[in-house]
């Protein structure tokens, strides 16, 4: 039995399909994972993605009775078993931080979303989880105008959720370069209005150096200017996660990465605070 890490998310850890054990560096405990995309299908391609064999597409449809089964089930291991010293998992970290919905494509593309939500805070009840346990949507926002993702959201917050809403660019041309799609920056503001208004919302930001250049100066007013322009709107953002390369990306770009000098994370991070919002660094 091979031993957690925060540097290693793989999604098979535990031998399930939908659900992973992990150590989250920006959580600081145990994360556990539901992952919606075992088929490795995303609608983004980011140039940083953790996932091997990335395909483009939405999730596949989802078996509810083997997910809940799942989850009850290592709830249990991690509650009543030994599943801690299986896993080789520090004293200090053996605390489950949050649930979250993520994985290896993005999760509001499947077609339960609606029922996954509702059957996370079904087991997490049954488990006797209190509130102390977070529940974390990680998601690239694209999809948050579709009624059933808005109505899962509503869920999702009456269930003590939160939104992680990625944002690496404030510009069309960086979002095209990092994430892989058409999205002007405009419609990005859009969709995050949609998921701030139905559940607390944090941005998730990975600023790395590609081809050893760090973001450009037009980038990083880029994104304040937008940040600016959500206060303007007053869209009820929580704050910023900005993150760094922490595990090697699977893409064919990824030689061309690098991580940041941690006083660069730092310098910006304290401008991103500059702004009024709450900025979290982990790097």
């Amino acid at each position: 039995m091979s031993s957690l890490s925060t540097t290693d998310h793989r999604r098979d850890s535990a031998g399930l399909i939908y659900v992973y054990p992990v150590l989250s560096r920006r959580s600081g405990g145990l994360s556990i994972g539901v992952n919606l995309n075992p088929n490795n299908a995303c609608n983004w391609r980011c140039l940083y993605c953790q996932v091997p064999d990335l395909k483009r597409g939405s999730a596949p449809a989802i078996d509810l009775g083997l997910l809940r089964k799942e989850l009850d089930s290592l709830l249990a291991d991690v509650l009543r078993g030994d599943f801690y010293d299986r896993f080789g998992v520090p004293p200090e970290q053996r605390v489950i931080r949050d649930i979250a919905i993520s994985g290896n494509g993005e999760p509001t593309s499947a077609a339960e979303f609606e029922q996954v939500v509702e059957l996370i805070g079904e087991v997490a009840s049954d488990a006797g989880l209190s509130g102390e346990v977070k529940r974390v949507l990680i998601s690239n926002g694209s999809l948050t105008r579709r009624a059933y993702v808005q109505r899962g959201l509503e869920r999702w917050n009456a269930l003590g959720g939160e939104v992680w809403f990625k944002l690496d660019s404030a510009t069309a041309a960086g979002i095209a370069r990092i994430n892989q799609v058409s999205l002007t920056p405009e419609a990005a503001m859009l969709n995050l209005e949609s998921a701030a208004t139905r559940c607390p919302t944090w941005l998730q930001t990975c600023w790395f150096a590609l081809d050893s250049l760090p973001p450009s100066d037009e980038e990083v007013a880029a994104y304040l200017g937008w940040l600016e322009e959500v206060r303007r709107r007053g869209i009820p953002l929580r704050g910023i996660l900005l993150y760094g390369l922490a595990r090697p990306s699977q893409q064919p770009e990824a030689p061309r990465l690098s991580a940041l000098p941690a006083a660069w994370m730092e310098a910006t991070a304290e401008r991103l605070r500059q702004t009024g919002f709450a900025a979290r660094l982990s790097v």
